[in-house]
């Protein structure tokens, strides 16, 4: 029986390392992740594009790019009950400055880490919109409560089960999703520990609206099992923010881009072709920003700039940085 039990967790041990195995990230971001690290607020949701075996499962599963999700719980000092800041340091002995985060890990549980983890990642916040500090930091207190809680591999099964038509699977297949499990939980997954936590302070990521005959609303929680990454990305009471790794504030300014200006188009990384030489030749040129203003100002009387006066233009530029 020893010898039995010992397998057991051999293979499993092996099987969620090949679950938790991520191929090498040669993608250069979207995300500028130092705009990112330093606009997060306390209870901000950050959605993961993960990259391992379990996160193209996630993806399949819930058709979306959003595989992992984790909550943001700033510095120590954010925190304002001084019983949680102590909990914490039980668990991760950090910098005071250290900005950190709390996730559900496949094979590692509920553990807080750093923001620093995820530098190289596409990230994406989503912000619960006009949310109190108070109720956020219920939703932090609620998160740090389960620091140590099993990962529930079980249940990312159960939502695959679910998400396929019933006729197609035999009853006794069917996803225990809605079953009650009386007293605390013991496992969990990352997107629904943080929808438990939101529910718990009344705060809606995706309710199922009810209307009764007189026409009045009623807003009824959703089951937190069935919540994934993308319900806070669809949520209208999630604000998304993003911050671009190649960012633009004024008028036009997506016209001074670094883009390609042969016609080549991209499925993937390393995955290109390219387009007609005709298509290629009806690009928009590059173009210098005082163009842009330029443009910018003629554009009420519908006259694009000639390619004279773009020359024009940048030789007046090249004029002055010379003078």
């Amino acid at each position: 029986m020893l010898y039995f039990f010992k397998f057991k967790n051999y293979v499993w041990n092996k099987f969620v390392s090949w679950l938790t195995y991520e191929s090498p990230n040669h993608i250069t971001p979207l995300t500028s992740f130092e705009r990112l690290r330093y606009e997060l607020r306390p209870g901000d949701v950050v959605l993961v594009e993960g990259r391992s075996n379990v996160a193209e499962i996630i993806k399949s599963i819930t058709q979306s790019m959003w595989t992992h999700s984790f909550i943001y719980i700033g510095r120590l000092h954010d925190i304002d009950d001084p019983m949680l800041r102590d909990y914490i340091q039980k668990y991760r002995h950090c910098n005071p400055n250290e900005q950190l985060i709390i996730e559900a890990v496949l094979g590692q549980g509920i553990i807080i880490s750093p923001i620093e983890n995820y530098e190289g990642e596409h990230l994406r916040i989503c912000r619960p919109r006009g949310i109190t500090r108070k109720d956020s930091q219920t939703v932090i207190e609620y998160t740090i409560k389960h620091l140590g809680t099993d990962y529930n591999i079980r249940q990312i099964m159960d939502l695959a089960r679910f998400m396929f038509p019933y006729w197609f699977l035999p009853k006794r297949w069917r996803s225990t999703l809605f079953e009650h499990n009386a007293g605390r939980a013991t496992k969990t997954v990352c997107s629904t520990m943080m929808a438990e936590a939101f529910a718990k302070v009344r705060f809606p990521i995706i309710p199922v609206i009810h209307q009764d005959k007189k026409g009045r609303l009623r807003m009824i929680r959703s089951n937190s099992k069935l919540i994934t990454p993308r319900d806070f990305d669809h949520s209208p009471y999630f604000d998304v923010i993003k911050y671009p790794i190649l960012d633009f504030d004024e008028l036009g300014i997506y016209r001074k881009l670094p883009w390609d200006q042969t016609g080549v188009h991209c499925n993937a990384f390393g995955d290109s072709f390219y387009s007609h030489p005709d298509e290629a030749a009806q690009l928009t040129p590059i173009q210098s920003s005082d163009t842009i203003k330029h443009n910018s100002i003629d554009q009420a009387k519908d006259e694009p700039a000639s390619d004279e006066d773009i020359a024009n233009n940048d030789e007046k530029i090249i004029n002055k940085a010379t003078n």
